[in-house]
């Protein structure tokens, strides 16, 4: 049975974004085979596909390692978002489904309603689910998957802060999800540029302490249901 290098590649990028490989680590293919329990040969693809996002680089006489961004790098990404987010969100006005409604809708209800009750941890992964599914709604799976590949690495070098206010962080989804509804692309798009500024404030850089610990166990299994046939 065949790993997909998909799913190798996932499972190392969570381990660098939760930081289970500190930056400027090596990634060794033969470490990394026996961690996930895969062949060398799709951590060998995973490698490449991650060194083309930007958490993986080659170095001579050394090999792959884990990247070391500049704080120039992750304010880069900030404004990228900036652009980007706005961009899908006016697409989604344009091309949403009936189901990617339901969805957004959903989620706005859920987020006021943990919000209200001060349930932190829901909200953070509400909001993801909110922001993928918007990005999906934009109808290019182009843009979704830059914008994917955006938060990851936001996630990557960022710790970000509840904000002061969840309940009007969670209105202002609402209103972003009524524009979408009524095909204003203008409004959604000036609506998500506003939020997109708000929320860039409770961001705050990580920064990595050389040595704190070693490579913890994988919290990461390689999905291998769709290698089975």
């Amino acid at each position: 049975m065949r790993i997909p290098a998909h799913s190798v590649c996932t499972a190392i990028r969570d381990d660098i974004v939760s930081g289970v490989f500190e930056r400027g680590g090596r990634l060794t293919e033969e470490h990394l085979a026996r961690r996930y329990g895969v062949s060398r040969v799709p951590v060998r693809e995973a490698l490449r596909t991650l060194e083309s996002e930007g958490f993986v680089t080659t170095r001579r006489h050394v090999g792959a390692c884990v990247a070391e961004p500049t704080d120039q790098e992750a304010a880069d990404l900030l404004e990228v978002r900036l652009l980007l987010e706005p961009l899908g969100a006016a697409r989604a006005a344009q091309r949403r489904t009936e189901a990617h409604l339901k969805v957004l809708r959903g989620l706005v209800r859920l987020g006021q309603e943990r919000a209200r009750r001060g349930q932190g941890e829901d909200l953070r992964a509400l909001g993801a689910w909110f922001h993928e599914t918007l990005a999906q709604a934009s109808g290019s799976p182009a843009l979704t998957s830059l914008l994917t590949q955006l938060r990851h690495k936001i996630a990557w070098m960022y710790v970000v802060e509840q904000p002061a206010h969840p309940v009007e962080s969670w209105a202002e989804h609402g209103a972003i999800v009524d524009a979408v509804a009524r095909g204003d692309a203008e409004r959604a798009r000036a609506l998500t540029t506003l939020h997109a500024e708000r929320t860039a404030a409770v961001h705050r850089l990580k920064r990595p302490e050389r040595g704190r610990e070693k490579v913890r166990p994988s919290q990461h299994a390689v999905n291998t249901a769709s290698a089975r046939s």
